[in-house]
């Protein structure tokens, strides 16, 4: 059946150049290396990334885990990256999904413990919108979190991501089902 529309964003908006080093201030957002797999370990046994990304990870999920990022980016359905100062790894921010028909990502985010409280998640969320609406191209981002975990609110809030509402049980965590919030911002938002 043939569409109406033509895509918002053709094949190769992210493959036709390598994954950039993206700038928030005193932040830097960074594609994954490989001698980043103890970060990534340590996130996923935190207590608390776990319970909101429902996961942990071992040595080999970790290096699995970094080493997909660059094949996604070629195929254009994610893309990954660390966010560091001058320390070293502080957390992550992604493009989780990528929908280039419809130029819109879903975007993940944690941070780790000793870096928390800082501001990271909110200032590398913004610095990834900029990027994505002003490099990429992207129409809108946005995010979920089960309204258990108030402190995402307060991320998307402050990176400008404006509340659309919430979902009913939309996803199920070790506890069981969470409603979620649904932030989103568009390029034309201030």
């Amino acid at each position: 059946m043939p569409l109406l529309t033509t895509p918002a964003l053709g094949a190769g908006a992210l493959a036709r150049s390598p994954q950039p080093d993206i700038d928030a201030g005193d932040l830097r957002l960074r594609p994954w290396r490989p001698n980043d797999h103890p970060a990534v370990v340590a996130a996923y046994a935190d207590p608390a990334v776990q319970r909101w990304h429902c996961r942990r990870m071992t040595d080999d999920e970790a290096r699995d885990w970094i080493d997909a990022w660059p094949t996604r980016w070629r195929q254009e359905t994610g893309a990954g990256w660390a966010v560091t100062d001058t320390t070293g790894v502080l957390g992550q921010i992604s493009l989780r999904t990528i929908d280039l028909y419809e130029a819109q990502a879903e975007v993940s985010y944690w941070v780790l413990p000793a870096a928390r409280g800082r501001r990271v998640a909110p200032r590398a969320l913004a610095a990834l919108a900029r990027w994505s609406f002003d490099d990429l191209g992207l129409h809108r981002v946005w995010l979920r979190h089960s309204t258990a975990n108030p402190a995402s609110c307060r991320v998307a809030e402050r990176a400008g991501l404006t509340a659309e509402g919430t979902s009913r049980h939309a996803a199920r965590h070790a506890d069981g089902w969470h409603d979620m919030h649904q932030h989103a911002r568009l390029r034309t938002d201030a």
